[in-house]
């Protein structure tokens, strides 16, 4: 439960701090982004700050309001380091533990600013100065809304936050068909609606511009990539190094490819297998009570939701597979009985 005193406390840091860094876990995606540019147009006006996020992001969301304001840390190292360094308060939001940002947290741990933790995901480390964590909402960017509403920072000038608010809602909750079972995020997109939102030209910026290489490359892992083990309830989609090469792969073009596996009839748990070259990143989606954060941690050196986690393989991409299958295996009575 957030309390009233964590909310004032939060409140002190943001008011006695300068200068604020506000980071992002790699690869981020429409919650990370929306949650973390949204803070970014609720406290610019009276604080220095900037977005820092580990590496670059999909293209379909380079539209967004604040992204020029953004900080690549792969890109910018120094500028993104001295920026950290001087900082009096950093906040993180969208992951749970300062081992997701790699290079960034020993900045971080050095840099002797007050750390707050804003997130969504289960078993938050005990890391942070001050953690503002609620694993019902239905994204980051929901628990952004209701801080910046609670404190009184709501921007006279609304629609750039209404727009990344609304976007960290809709892709974390694919477009609002899981994760959002209760009323906030809907009472909070009504609200932002009222306030001019175009609920639809945004939902076409995201999803509807993509490229020809992009949908060349879902049809041919769906049709080559693709194993269903109907025994296990479960499949799998590989992509490797070679088809990223041959459909000229950009960041974010693999964005929720998971979800068809896992939307064929009789599925519980679907994987999606991204080749780099030192590892293969695993992505886990499930129905019902089963719990892929659980199996993320166990096997994958990572974690997340109870139906959406993710982690890495240490692996090529084909022994990722055959070690898969053996994962199935041996919870082969969970997967059975899973209804």
């Amino acid at each position: 439960m957030i309390t009233d005193n964590i909310f004032q406390q939060f409140r002190d840091l943001i008011e006695n701090s300068k200068q604020i860094s506000l980071i992002a876990h790699p690869n981020p995606d429409g919650d990370a982004l929306g949650s973390s540019l949204a803070m970014y147009h609720a406290l610019h006006s009276f604080k220095n700050l900037r977005v820092i996020v580990p590496n670059s992001f999909p293209s379909f969301l380079e539209w967004m309001p604040g992204t020029d304001q953004i900080m690549i840390f792969d890109h910018q190292f120094r500028q993104a380091e001295s920026f950290i360094k001087s900082s009096d308060l950093i906040i993180c939001l969208d992951f749970n533990t300062l081992k997701r940002i790699d290079r960034i947290a020993p900045i971080i741990k050095a840099s002797g600013a007050k750390c707050v933790l804003i997130d969504h995901h289960l078993e938050p480390d005990p890391d942070f100065d001050l953690a503002i964590s609620n694993i019902h909402a239905s994204s980051t960017s929901e628990l952004v809304f209701d801080v910046i509403e609670k404190l009184g920072y709501l921007p006279q000038d609304i629609a750039a936050f209404s727009s990344c608010i609304y976007v960290g809602i809709m892709t974390d909750t694919g477009s609002f068909s899981y994760s959002c079972n209760h009323g906030r995020p809907y009472e909070i997109t009504a609200f932002l609606v009222d306030k001019g939102l175009d609920v639809a030209h945004i939902h076409n910026l995201v999803y509807d511009t993509f490229s020809e290489s992009r949908i060349r490359l879902l049809g041919h892992l769906l049709n080559k990539r693709m194993k269903v083990i109907p025994e296990y309830r479960a499949a799998f989609i590989s992509l490797s190094m070679a088809d990223q090469k041959k459909y000229n792969y950009q960041v974010g073009d693999s964005e929720g490819i998971v979800n068809y596996a896992l939307s064929i009839q009789g599925i519980r748990l679907a994987a999606f297998f991204t080749e780099k070259p030192e590892l293969v990143r695993v992505s886990l989606r499930s129905k019902g009570n089963l719990s892929v954060n659980l199996l993320a941690r166990k096997y994958y050196h990572g974690g997340g939701h109870k139906n959406a986690a993710g982690g890495n393989s240490y692996n090529t991409i084909r022994k990722a597979e055959i070690e898969f299958r053996k994962i199935l295996e041996e919870n082969k009575v969970l997967l059975q009985n899973e209804s």
